[in-house]
This record gives C-alpha cells, structure tokens and sequence, in this order.
C-alpha cells in the first residue's frame, strides 16, 4: 500500500504522550479549552456513537466517553497508540487511515479528530475531510483541533512529522467544501502566542536545536505559569468570545 499520504505521526511521540498527557500543563489546558466550547455545542443534541478518527493513545477518547457517556471508537494508523488506549480501557479499537475509514456511510452521531489533519500533505487533507463527511450522519456534529499558522512550526513539528498548519480561512472552506455548516470556528492558546513566536523563530534557530517531543516535563512553578492563561482562554470561550489568532484552531460543524 502507498502511504505517502497518509497521516502518521514519529512512533516515539506515542511514548512521551502517553507519559505526560493526563497532567502536562498543555494538555490539561487544551482539554479544558475543548470541553469549553463543546459542552454547549451539544446541548439538545443526540449523540450516542463517537468517532475519534486519530486518536493517539486513545486518552481523549476515555474522556469523552466518560464525561458524556458517549459509545467511543478509537481510530489510529499504528498500534502504538493504539495499545494505550487498550489500557485506558477504550473498548472499541480499529487500525485504520483517516483517509480511507473502514465504516460504512452516516456509522457516527459525531466524529472528533483531535491534531490529526496537519499531518496530511498539503492538498490531502480533502481527502481526510471527505471520509469524515462520509462516515458522519446527517445533522451530525464534526469536533475538529489542529495547529494554525505556518510561523509556528517549530523543531517540535518536525519531530511529530506535522506537514501543515491551517488559518481559519483555509479550515473554513475545507469543511464547507465537504458539505459542512460551521457552528463555531475559533483559534486557541491565543496568549502565549509571543512566547511561541519568541522560542520558534529566535531561540530555536539561534540554539540550533534539534527536532524533539514537546512534552518534556518542566517545573511545577512554570507548569502553573503557562496553563493559566489557557485556564482564562477556556473562560472566555465559554462565555462566547472567539479568539482572533492563536497556536491551535476550533472548528465545530454540522453535517448538511
């Protein structure tokens, strides 16, 4: 089988994921800037069974089964992550490529693809959106984070083997291309964007450092400096106010 464009991820990084995930500041953060913006997208919606196509080590999907008792199923291309999500007790496993999803059409009341899309080749993520169409029921809910802004890409990129990074205006259109109402579409980690300017684009080229996980651990003092901000970002997006420029993208849409 050609895998040139499919969407992989450096096995390595499963590892440190896995390590860090449930208390790393970035991930907290994240999560709690997700569950911001969708528990009132799904309020008065019925969903039941859930796709999360890419799921890493699958610890997403054990969350959201258990904060909203969805019926999850985990999809990634390796076992790697895949043997996690067995430990976190994630029933349904499935080996498979995002772009070419081995389920039938309208399978899922909701599918999630959570820093999946930016690592297709650009132009190939069409192909990805589509199989989420296809698989998703009409009226059903799409939950899509990626990484935003080309300057951002960083020796972290690299080593994740990320291939792209997405401005609003290019994940808008590569939803409604596939058939897609946008509900809400925000950026996110919007706060520490100069500090990511700052270690990408200076500090990193200056140091000449090499391509590495992002997910080392720092110490408690830093941990607590850097997940506040996304602790207020979550606030404000709770309260509705979408962010003008940031790290990540939230694209939350309904299948016409």
């Amino acid at each position: 089988m050609d895998t040139s464009d499919m969407a992989g991820m450096n096995p390595e990084e499963f590892h440190h994921i896995a390590r860090a995930e449930e208390t790393f500041w970035w991930h907290r953060g994240m999560r709690q800037i997700l569950f911001a913006v969708l528990d009132p997208e799904i309020r008065g919606r019925r969903i039941r069974s859930v796709l999360e196509a890419g799921c890493g080590t699958g610890y997403m999907s054990k969350l959201l089964g258990e904060r909203y008792g969805w019926s999850m199923t985990a999809l990634d291309l390796g076992w790697e992550g895949l043997e996690y999500a067995k430990q976190y007790g994630v029933q349904r496993l499935v080996q498979g490529d995002v772009a070419r999803l081995p389920f039938p059409a309208e399978a899922f009341d909701a599918v999630a693809s959570l820093d999946v899309i930016a690592h297709f080749p650009r132009g190939r993520e069409d192909s990805a959106a589509s199989e989420l169409a296809r698989v998703l029921r009409r009226g059903g809910l799409l939950i899509i984070r990626t990484s935003a802004l080309d300057v951002l890409k960083s020796r972290h990129s690299e080593f994740v083997f990320e291939r792209q990074r997405f401005t609003r205006a290019r994940l808008k259109a590569l939803a409604e291309r596939h058939g897609f109402r946008i509900l809400r579409l925000t950026y996110a980690n919007s706060l520490l964007l100069p500090v990511a300017l700052l270690k990408f684009r200076v500090w990193e080229p200056l140091t000449r450092q090499a391509p590495a996980s992002g997910v080392d651990p720092v110490p408690w003092w830093l941990d607590k400096t850097l997940s506040a901000p996304l602790s207020l970002e979550a606030r404000l997006l709770a309260a509705g106010i979408n962010l003008p420029l940031g790290q990540s993208l939230l694209l939350f849409a309904e299948k016409t």
